[in-house]
């Protein structure tokens, strides 16, 4: 007998497809997806699953068929469009393993357009897994009911990042040394806009009087107190969100 389908559909999983969607259309879900929807969330034939692609939006998708390894959805309605992203690029040094997948999953969940992993002459971590990063960021917006996620960029060095910086977009540098209050500073730079943290040691002197000599660079402070690299990060991303209009 075919499951009782999963409604209303806030109740049904959620998965993302890297391929753009569209009415009708018949997918087979195979390897991981499949264990997880089968095995995991225990979807059956008739059942339910929302789907995303962060192209067209998100869609309802019905369970025509499960098989040992595989499962048949047929897409049977678009259910919202593809949420629009504020223009915030987090340019971010690497950090180790566990708290650069916080990161990006935290990135994700907070809506920032593109994630831009950059060398400093203190980072510790000089290679990155994309994928890894990538799977941080697509499990939190399944997650988060998400129909957008983060660019991912390549890996790039500090001087590469000064040298190509388009004049159009404002460098919020988070220098440990202060600057403008960053509240106040996001509130004088409205516009397309980045965040630039360092490492766990900091940028040197040499790297802050580049950044400084950057048209577009504000330093700022994020308080009186010390923060990690990672919750640095995530609080300026924050507090730009929050002055943007993003969480009224």
């Amino acid at each position: 007998m075919p499951a009782t389908p999963a409604w209303p559909p806030n109740s049904a999983p959620r998965l993302f497809i890297d391929q753009p969607l569209g009415d009708g259309m018949e997918l087979r879900i195979e390897g991981g997806q499949a264990h997880y929807l089968s095995s995991v969330m225990r979807v059956r034939q008739g059942g339910t699953v929302k789907l995303f692609d962060d192209r067209t939006g998100e869609w309802l998708g019905e369970v025509t068929g499960v098989g040992k390894r595989d499962l048949m959805l047929r897409i049977a309605a678009r259910l919202r469009e593809r949420e629009a992203v504020p223009d915030l690029w987090l340019c971010a040094a690497p950090i180790k393993k566990s708290r650069i997948d916080w990161v990006a999953e935290k990135a994700s969940e907070l809506g920032v357009a593109r994630l831009m992993p950059v060398v400093t002459r203190r980072t510790v971590v000089d290679k990155l897994n994309g994928e890894r990063l990538r799977a941080h960021m697509i499990e939190a917006a399944e997650q988060c009911e998400r129909t957008a996620l983060p660019e991912l960029a390549e890996l790039t060095r500090l001087d590469a990042l000064l040298r190509d910086w388009p004049a159009s977009r404002t460098l919020f540098f988070a220098d440990e040394e202060g600057g403008k209050p960053m509240l106040e500073a996001v509130r004088e730079h409205p516009g397309p806009a980045a965040i630039l943290i360092g490492p766990e040691g900091g940028f040197d002197l040499v790297e802050r009087v580049a950044i400084r000599a950057l048209t577009k660079a504000v330093p700022v402070s994020l308080g009186p107190r010390i923060l990690r690299a990672e919750t640095a990060a995530l609080t300026a991303v924050s507090v730009w969100m929050a002055a943007n209009g993003d969480w009224t």
